[in-house]
């Protein structure tokens, strides 16, 4: 039987081309599209996918998010990221999370069919630098950045204060109160070591952690 894959990404044009290019496998068949994590964890249990592809960008719940929850409702289903974003962070994050692979958007397509073909068996997929990077994160004895150190929710708010987005809309997006974003965005500054929103995105581009 064809492998069951539903696609997450904001982007249409992304998904149409994912649903494209997987039809050119005949042991592959999408079965739905999501345009973000609210929509794919309503689409799980409608189309019955044997992967989920999930974006790390979206808008709303984050494709972090969306792993952690997928994870928590659905623990047999295997995800594979597929990301633009070429940072490592994002992949040990991923994986810690319960992610089976990783991939950038960047990749042949046969790479990513035998990415998914890994993860439907029961393996991970991830490159050797993820794989590096995912040893040295459990190592005691190794130096974390100071973004590694955020909890997945300072991570998220982060990126979308460093992106642009003000304490109210971080708050609407997230469906916080602007108390609760204020506190995490406090705690996370004191971790980076930065006092206002333009160290942020300074920071932010120089670890590549923005588009």
């Amino acid at each position: 039987m064809a492998i069951r894959i539903l696609i997450t990404d904001d982007h249409p044009i992304v998904r149409e081309g994912l649903r494209i290019i997987l039809g050119t496998y005949q042991d592959m068949t999408v079965v739905g599209e999501a345009a973000n994590g609210i929509e794919a964890l309503h689409m799980i249990p409608l189309c019955n996918p044997d992967v989920a592809l999930v974006d790390i960008s979206m808008p709303g719940m984050s494709g972090i998010e969306l792993i952690g929850r997928i994870r928590a409702e659905h623990p047999q289903l295997p995800m594979l990221v597929l990301s633009m974003h070429q940072e490592e962070q994002f992949a040990v994050r991923a994986l810690k999370l319960g992610a089976s692979g990783y991939l950038t958007k960047d990749c042949a397509p046969e790479q990513l069919a035998k990415a998914i073909r890994k993860v439907v068996e029961g393996g991970r997929y991830i490159t050797p630098g993820v794989a590096d990077a995912l040893a040295s994160s459990i190592m005691p004895a190794q130096a974390e950045t100071p973004h590694q150190t955020l909890s997945n929710r300072e991570f998220q708010i982060f990126r979308m204060l460093a992106g642009g987005q003000s304490v109210n809309d971080v708050a609407h997006a997230l469906s916080l109160s602007a108390n609760t974003v204020s506190t995490h965005k406090r705690r996370l500054m004191d971790k980076l070591g930065i006092d206002n929103n333009a160290g942020l995105v300074r920071y932010a581009v120089s670890h590549q952690l923005i588009e």
